[in-house]
């Protein structure tokens, strides 16, 4: 479809050679006007399946002269009325099935109420979004009414190089849709994550500013190597450091989609790690410091049940090299859920290949979810028992046990209660099982001291009834 030429310089130029010629046809200019085309070709054949996004989002506020007083507006919340409040998104989305599938991010479209899609041929379509991650800041959008789009192939992600040239093309500043060029400036950046902290990314130089969210990254073949989500910059514009999640991603999104999955379902790894560093290393008899360190584990954790152990250095996922908990579960989601990955282990110096299952967190022990009702001292507050999805859910510590807030309420938000709080004990008495919270609160005096652990942390919370 497209094919590259190599000028002089080392630049690629993108033109259509005839048929006749070789698929991987690669030549130095012939002449002027070969060279005068730039990218032009490439950008005509790419554009028109890169899309201008326009999505409102309607939040209900209540308005009360003490809002912008934390301690006050906890408890003038509920006596004004709701008003709502229109807020504007503007961004970028990519084509990816003539039928009008659309690849987007979250931050642009994943709270949408309205959501209106504009192609480079002026023609509007309402969307809707069918699969949204904030994790993983993507979402799949599909047109209404949509056939015979333009659209972009996938490329595997996995056999991008650092040097490779990238185009970003996008709606940065609402100015219209608007072509970059740039190199691939490097490969598993896991250091800026987005949403909840799960990033792995391909940076560029291509210039990346606010509205270019959801465009595309491209290479020199037009496929799309990335979806542009961010960038690092003190002024708010374009600094050459800008971030694209990879297109294999993107292509486990569309699995999922196509599958009918309401929400996106990553495998779980049951297990805490970090990289290796220098010094790690050394003390692990490891002559370069490479792979992620096993530094918890939970037993019904998929590697626990391969063979894996506390101490044990994982060095790649399907043949993909891994150096953080990032890389970890990015190689985890691209494998996809009922799939088998081979991953490499080492361990007192001997590596080692195994087979570990790509599975969902269990739900066992039954979590057992318990609301209380408005004849306790905290209605409307949700406790659940600590299993492998709360666990997972909350980001708690793998040893955890016990019962978790899963809502802390409209009255247990007032007093300092968090959703991922552990409850130890309730007026000195040890918490158990969400039905233990019920009977102690069931009989409660004038005065309430609730133990927990927030975030590794110790906290004992005191009031008055």
């Amino acid at each position: 479809m497209f094919r590259a030429i190599l000028t002089a310089a080392g630049l690629f130029l993108a033109t259509q050679i005839p048929s006749t010629q070789a698929l991987a046809d690669t030549r130095v200019p012939q002449n002027q006007a070969e060279i005068s085309l730039g990218f032009a070709p490439l950008v005509k054949e790419a554009a028109p399946a890169v899309v201008n996004i326009y999505a409102k989002i309607v939040h209900e506020q209540r308005r009360t002269p003490f809002m912008n007083d934390p301690f006050f507006d906890d408890f003038f919340r509920g006596l004004s009325k709701p008003q709502p409040r229109v807020q504007n998104s503007l961004g970028s989305g990519v084509i990816l099935s003539p039928d009008g599938i659309v690849v987007s991010n979250y931050h642009v479209v994943g709270m949408a109420t309205d959501i209106r899609v504009v192609t480079t041929d002026r023609r509007e379509y309402a969307a809707q979004v069918v699969l949204a991650d904030q994790a993983s800041d993507l979402a799949i959008l599909q047109l209404e009414e949509a056939e015979d789009l333009p659209y972009l192939e996938l490329r595997d992600s996995d056999g991008v190089e650092v040097g490779e040239l990238a185009l970003a093309i996008g709606n940065p500043f609402g100015v219209g849709q608007t072509v970059s060029s740039g190199i691939v400036s490097g490969l598993a950046r896991s250091g800026a994550a987005t949403g909840e902290g799960i990033g792995y990314f391909i940076q560029t130089d291509a210039p990346i500013n606010p509205g270019n969210s959801g465009g595309a990254l491209i290479d020199v073949n037009g496929d799309l190597i990335g979806i542009n989500t961010r960038i690092v910059t003190r002024s708010g514009g374009s600094n050459g450091i800008g971030f694209a999640i990879p297109a294999n991603l993107v292509r486990a999104f569309m699995r999922q989609a196509h599958d009918g999955a309401e929400e996106f379902q990553r495998p779980w790894a049951g297990m805490m790690g970090q990289p290796v560093d220098a010094d790690l290393a050394a003390s692990l008899g490891m002559d370069l410091p490479e792979g992620m360190v096993i530094s918890e584990l939970h037993p019904a954790s998929p590697f626990t049940k391969a063979g894996f152990e506390v101490g044990d250095v994982i060095l790649d996922v399907a043949g993909e090299v891994v150096n953080s908990p990032s890389e970890m579960v990015f190689r985890m989601s691209v494998t996809g859920l009922g799939d088998t990955a081979e991953v490499t282990r080492l361990r007192a110096g001997a590596r080692e290949v195994l087979t570990v299952e790509m599975m969902l967190a269990p739900d066992e022990p039954p979590a057992n979810p318990l609301s209380l009702d408005e004849g306790t001292p905290l209605p409307g507050l949700t406790v659940a028992r600590i299993n492998p999805q709360s666990i997972l859910r909350f980001q708690l510590p793998m040893s955890s046990d016990g019962v978790v807030i899963t809502d802390p309420g409209a009255y247990g938000s007032r007093v300092g209660l968090r959703a991922g709080d552990i409850i130890l004990g309730i007026n000195n008495e040890a918490i158990k099982t969400p039905a233990d919270v019920s009977e102690v609160l069931g009989n409660i005096g004038r005065w309430m001291k609730v133990d927990l652990n927030r975030q590794g942390q110790r906290v004992s919370l005191r009031y008055r009834l």
